[in-house]
């Protein structure tokens, strides 16, 4: 289960669980919740009785999966908050963000930016990092917008930023398409990047070595994030040893390009 089948990166994520649950002669629906928890709900609901294990990005509380799930084995991915019933794969950026916001104090920036998730009540853990990186360089926690997750949000929140905080020569952003979306703001704003803007995604799409400048990223490796839950969910059904905790988990890297 994904929240968004627009987003390349669930795309991506998606693809590789497939080709791996493929390997083991399963089959395998892809549903798209389109980011909303009723419509979560209400796929969870239908298939609980159709399927013999859950993978995916859900957001409903634990005790609400348990009891829709009715003891099917579920992996979750990403989910931020510790999750003590189920397996659930974390992923590790904080040491990717440091590299990228110290790259980009290396190169000379003082004023950095961050575009963040705006489908959340709170920051997010990416902005949890950003803050601690800037913090550990010596800076500031920066300004922060907060942007949809499309290149239309991040055009508008660079945008909305800059008009804010016209000294800002660098900004990260919570996802690539966000930071795709503050590339082409930059253009539109006459933001030669990374002369006048430096700017520094997050996920590793393949999409961003294809727009212009190429985008430099803090990547997740998706095909080894797919292939890691479909590993849980094989221990899962089998009910042999799991995969630990300090097993779950996938780390980001920085990945220069063009853009920083």
């Amino acid at each position: 289960m994904i929240p968004d089948l627009l987003n390349p990166f669930f795309t991506e994520v998606a693809a590789a669980s497939l080709d791996a649950a493929r390997a083991r002669g399963w089959h395998v629906v892809v549903y798209d919740t389109g980011d909303r928890i009723q419509e979560e709900r209400g796929t969870l609901e239908v298939i609980a009785s159709q399927v013999d294990a859950v993978v995916g990005y859900l957001s409903q509380p634990e005790g609400e999966i348990d009891k829709l799930m009715r003891g099917l084995p579920v992996v979750l991915i990403d989910r931020e908050h510790r999750t003590e019933r189920f397996s659930s794969i974390r992923i590790d950026g904080e040491g990717g963000v440091y590299a990228a916001i110290r790259h980009l104090v290396d190169s000379g920036h003082q004023h950095i930016g961050m575009l963040d998730h705006a489908g959340r009540s709170e920051p997010s853990i990416r902005h949890d990092w950003f803050v601690s990186a800037m913090s550990a360089c010596g800076l500031d926690a920066g300004s922060v917008s907060r942007a949809d997750q499309s290149v239309e949000g991040g055009e508008s929140a660079l945008t909305e930023l800059l008009a804010h905080h016209p000294d800002i020569t660098a900004v990260f952003t919570f996802n690539d398409i966000i930071a795709i979306g503050a590339l082409r703001a930059a253009r539109r704003l006459g933001r030669r990047v990374p002369r006048d803007l430096a700017v520094i995604g997050f996920d590793g799409l393949r999409l961003g070595a294809l727009v212009e400048p190429p985008l430099s990223t803090v990547a997740l490796d998706t095909r080894g994030l797919g292939a890691l839950a479909v590993e849980q969910t094989a221990r899962l059904l089998a009910t042999s040893s799991p995969l630990s905790r300090d097993e779950l988990v996938v780390r980001a890297e920085l990945q220069l390009r063009e853009s920083a």
